[in-house]
């Protein structure tokens, strides 16, 4: 299953491996597509990755406001 990405902007990284790769948020263009934020792990320069999950805008403020509700 050939897929192209490209990583149109680089949020944040959440943690880093003993291994180089690191879980970032980004938002990432998948075949093409309009741009969503995307949650997962990379290798580095990008070349590699594991499964993650996308989030549109919409469902990324929820997740914000799930966020601030909690108490750390």
């Amino acid at each position: 299953m050939a897929f192209e990405y490209e990583v149109v902007e680089e949020c944040g990284v959440l943690s880093e491996g003993s291994n180089g790769w690191q879980k970032e948020l980004n938002k990432v263009s998948w075949n093409g597509r309009e741009p969503k934020y995307d949650i997962r792990d990379w290798a580095p320069n990008h070349e590699r990755m594991r499964k993650g999950i996308t989030l549109t805008v919409d469902e990324l403020a929820e997740l914000k406001n799930i966020l601030n509700d909690i108490e750390l």
